[in-house]
């Protein structure tokens, strides 16, 4: 029985759990609203769907030239996606306006700069600690790291959204909504380690 590499996914699954600390403690100190919270973990989408379309490069330069057009395809799919998701959101969730772009720019604030980097730092500890370092880069096919991020950012955002209304419709006190990052944080551990569970059990692939 083939394992998951237990050095690369306890790197990547630290980073994980250190990036998402960051909002926990924004929370915790006040300030944060529910909105905050949402957004930052939709950004989160976009990021994983960036390092989706690199892993695939990567497999076409090193043995499958057609996976160029799949990550196309990926990023027109997964970008109407991560979209229509970014839109729900700032629907339901964000400051009354007239058009749902300007929510958006709330991202460049001084207190969600700092918890998004720390989520592009940790989906780039995760590529190169499994993906390049550990190995997956030669086992894993285009096609499997085309459907890979849809079953963990579903499961992920399905779980968040609904407890943003459980949190909303409680007054959004602190602990409610520090009990949500903490949920996020549960949710995507397993849902990571599944993921990379998956890829150490496949066989290596052929050039």
């Amino acid at each position: 029985m083939i394992r998951t590499p237990r050095r690369p996914v306890l790197v990547s699954s630290s980073a994980l759990i250190a990036a998402n600390l960051i909002p926990l403690a924004g929370v915790l100190a006040g300030g944060w609203r529910v909105f905050d919270v949402l957004l930052l973990f939709w950004a989160e989408n976009v990021i994983i769907g960036v390092f989706n379309v690199l892993r695939m490069l990567v497999v076409a330069t090193r043995r499958e030239p057609g996976a160029v057009g799949l990550a196309l395809f990926f990023t027109l799919h997964y970008g109407i996606f991560t979209i229509v998701h970014g839109v729900f959101v700032v629907t339901l969730f964000g400051p009354p306006a007239e058009s749902p772009l300007p929510a958006f720019a709330a991202l460049a604030a001084p207190g969600l700069v700092l918890p998004l980097a720390a989520l592009v730092a940790s989906h780039g500890v995760s590529f190169l600690a499994n993906f390049v370092f550990g190995g997956e880069m030669d086992r894993v096919s285009a096609g499997a790291l085309m459907a890979a991020p849809y079953g963990r950012v579903v499961v992920l955002h399905v779980t968040i959204i609904f407890g943003g209304f459980a949190v909303a419709a409680s007054g959004a006190p602190v602990l409610a909504l520090a009990l949500l990052v903490a949920l996020k944080i549960v949710v995507d551990l397993a849902a990571h380690l599944a993921e990379h569970r998956g890829m150490a059990k496949a066989k290596p692939a052929r050039a």
